[in-house]
């Protein structure tokens, strides 16, 4: 693509996102052909909001979460600044999340990791010591995603990355105090409820077969796409629950056991 319709499309989207409307998709012209443009078009996203990205999300780590978007494999989206909620912890206050022009409307309980140590853009693949070797700690987190497109399942992974892979709020609680290192984390539980009431219940087998595989997933993705990871950089590793369907009003809760829990209050506004 030319840089001029890697911006038209950015601002097309930004335009939307900021706007809380619906496109279609993208114009032909303006539309990405693979997973370079369309992370192309996502860094020119987060340039034209003006945010810090903070981390990176991964969508679609399970087949539930690949069916929900109609892809046949993960994207990593950035994450901006001001949909990062953090520090939440499990006896304090839900976090307010509004839902204003929302459209997929579900709750998904994720995996989310810190890094200590940047994960930088190389030739050489990076494996799972390497990547665990560069994380800080580990969290129970919600995220809230969203599309700028109507049709989300049918516009492709090209055109959802360009769309920052369906990202738009994130809470993420705190560090988990237990040795968490020690647990197998592909096997372990995380129980939800919606307005107290049991939800979808998951394990971290659901996100990539283990959140640990997600993470280096996204190392490789970003050291191929988007220059790698940072220091400090947050990343949640998809879904390991089916979503949670969800409304203005409600509150949502994702209990991750010994590793805490997290929880979101919806509003409209």
């Amino acid at each position: 693509m030319q840089s001029s319709a890697i911006d038209s499309a950015a601002a097309l989207l930004w335009a939307h996102w900021s706007s809380g409307a619906r496109i279609s998709e993208l114009p032909a012209p303006l539309r990405p052909a693979d997973r370079s443009e369309g992370y192309a078009i996502q860094r020119a996203v987060a340039r034209l909001s003006h945010q810090e990205v903070v981390g990176w999300k991964i969508a679609a780590t399970s087949i539930v979460g690949q069916r929900h978007i109609g892809v046949d494999g993960p994207l990593a989206g950035a994450l901006l600044e001001n949909r990062v909620v953090t520090g939440l912890g499990p006896d304090a206050p839900a976090a307010e999340i509004s839902l204003a022009g929302n459209l997929m409307r579900v709750a998904e309980a994720e995996f989310a990791f810190r890094l200590k140590r940047p994960l930088e853009a190389r030739a050489a693949v990076y494996g799972v010591p390497e990547v665990m070797d560069a994380v800080e700690s580990l969290h129970p987190a919600i995220e809230i995603p969203d599309s700028r497109y109507e049709n989300f399942a049918g516009v492709g992974a090209p055109q959802l990355i360009a769309d920052c892979a369906c990202a738009y709020w994130l809470a993420i609680g705190t560090a988990a105090v237990n040795d968490w290192r020690q647990l197998d984390l592909s096997a372990h539980h995380v129980q939800t409820h919606l307005n107290g009431d049991p939800a979808a219940n998951g394990v971290g087998a659901n996100v990539l077969r283990d959140p640990r595989l997600a993470l280096t997933w996204l190392a490789n993705e970003l050291r191929t796409y988007a220059g790698g990871l940072r220091a400090g950089d947050w990343v949640t590793t998809g879904t390991c629950i089916t979503p949670v369907a969800i409304a203005p009003g409600d509150s949502f809760r994702a209990d991750f056991g010994s590793m805490g829990a997290v929880g979101v209050q919806l509003t409209r506004d």
